[in-house]
């Protein structure tokens, strides 16, 4: 059994190698472990030899090693790594990678939620790495700054005596953990921010101003960076997030059908209310179904499946991956946990087959649906087929796209997944 002091020296040996061999660190499981706890940041490409996408990144991948060891030569800043995933499969299994080649980020030994999806080029790399290891907290010069912060945005708040106190370290790490999900300010001068800490150092969240919530203090021990952690995730990552062409692919990877609020973008009173409604009604099924919001303007062809307009917003809809369903009123969203008997409605499939077996007009459940292109009636998938992607088409080939009123369309948001000009499956093999 190694101590410490052991796998330290392991590490350091290991990196040297690979500093003067050249190339990215091949990971296994004898060593992933000790090179994600020994550095800040550790950029991982899941790969297989045989994905020719794979075979294609690797020399650029390799260049991009050798570039970082160059530019970041401080040791336990950045590692590049490498998984061979048919020789680790434990390892791809443990990070659910089931496309290669799959790019991840690492942050003190923590993975962080989203993948690499950018340029598969060595200066794009850089790019993102090197803002990577930029400061994700903003400092407070004075009290009077808390009065400028964007109301638009979710914050973490923090107030400590001074930057070399472990509280303050646990803060950097947790805000460079979520610097995705959201924006972290922090003072330490205890003396021009006494009104705002009465005692000790201070942790609170700081809601949307349009939400018209209170601050929420932590209440756990600011040390405990799992505690932390959890807590500001759950803060910052909203119940509702927004759809965009540029996180499509990665909502779609998720494989969860969506629940779509399609508004002006103008309109954040909508946004607030269906946030109101998911909160209270559809807490229990966050694991089933995806809640977003989009801007009508930008998703026009769905509102065509369903046969609406920019007129007809607000409204609501799921996109199952199969299917595209209507919610009958927008107004009745708050009444009698509808909103949850719509969710409730798709996973026990009635919506499907009152599609294919309506019900007589005295018992017609007002419900619209919009079938998929090649859909064979079984309904037993209800979740994004993750290797059917060859209808996959670019998001602007999409909009472009004329509905052929003779042809069911097919669901909307499953031609922005994962496409096969990109990644190589799993179960391709």
């Amino acid at each position: 059994m190694w101590n410490k002091q052991s796998r330290s020296i392991f590490v350091l040996v290991l990196v040297y190698l690979t500093s003067v061999n050249g190339g990215a660190i091949q990971l296994t499981s004898s060593n992933i472990d000790s090179i994600l706890s020994s550095h800040e940041v550790v950029f991982i490409n899941f790969y297989a030899n045989w994905c020719r996408f794979s075979q294609m990144l690797d020399p650029i991948y390799n260049e991009l090693a050798d570039k970082v060891a160059r530019e970041f030569p401080q040791h336990g800043l950045i590692a590049i790594g490498k998984v061979d995933c048919d020789a680790e499969n434990a390892i791809a299994l443990k990070y659910h990678v089931n496309k290669y080649p799959t790019l991840k980020l690492y942050r003190h030994g923590v993975m962080t939620k989203r993948e690499y999806r950018g340029a598969r080029q060595a200066d794009a790399f850089m790019d993102f790495l090197k803002k990577q290891v930029e400061t994700s907290i903003t400092k407070l010069a004075s009290p009077s700054d808390l009065y400028t912060l964007d109301s638009k945005k979710r914050y973490i708040v923090g107030h400590f005596d001074d930057e070399n106190s472990e509280n303050y370290k646990t803060f950097i790490k947790v805000a460079g953990l979520l610097r995705d999900e959201c924006s972290f300010v922090a003072s330490t001068n205890k003396d021009d921010f006494k009104n705002e800490r009465p005692s000790n150092d201070v942790v609170y969240y700081r809601p949307l101003q349009a939400l018209n919530e209170k601050e929420t203090y932590y209440t756990g021990l600011i040390d405990q960076q799992e505690s932390l952690l959890t807590w500001s995730r759950e803060k910052c990552v909203p119940l509702v997030r927004e759809i965009t062409f540029a996180n499509a692919e990665e909502l779609t990877d998720e494989g969860l059908p969506f629940l779509i609020l399609f508004h002006k973008a103008d309109d954040h009173d909508s946004v607030v209310a269906f946030e109101r409604e998911v909160a209270k009604q559809l807490m229990s099924e966050r694991s089933s179904v995806n809640c977003l919001h989009a801007d009508g303007a930008q998703f026009l062809h769905p509102l065509q499946h369903l046969g609406k307009s920019l007129n007809d917003l607000p409204l609501l809809a799921i996109d199952s991956f199969k299917h595209m369903f209507l919610f009958p009123d927008i107004n009745e969203m708050s009444k009698d946990g509808k909103l949850l008997q719509f969710v409730k409605d798709l996973h026990s499939e009635k919506l499907h087959r009152d599609f294919h077996n309506p019900p007589p007009p005295t018992q017609q459940q007002p419900t619209t649906t919009v079938p998929s292109v090649g859909e064979s009636g079984d309904s037993k998938s209800k979740h994004i087929p993750k290797t059917s992607s060859d209808a996959s088409a670019s998001a602007n080939q999409f909009l472009k796209h004329g509905a052929d009123p003779s042809v069911p369309p097919e669901s909307v948001f499953v031609r922005l997944s994962p496409n096969r000009q990109r990644y190589s499956f799993r179960d391709e093999l």
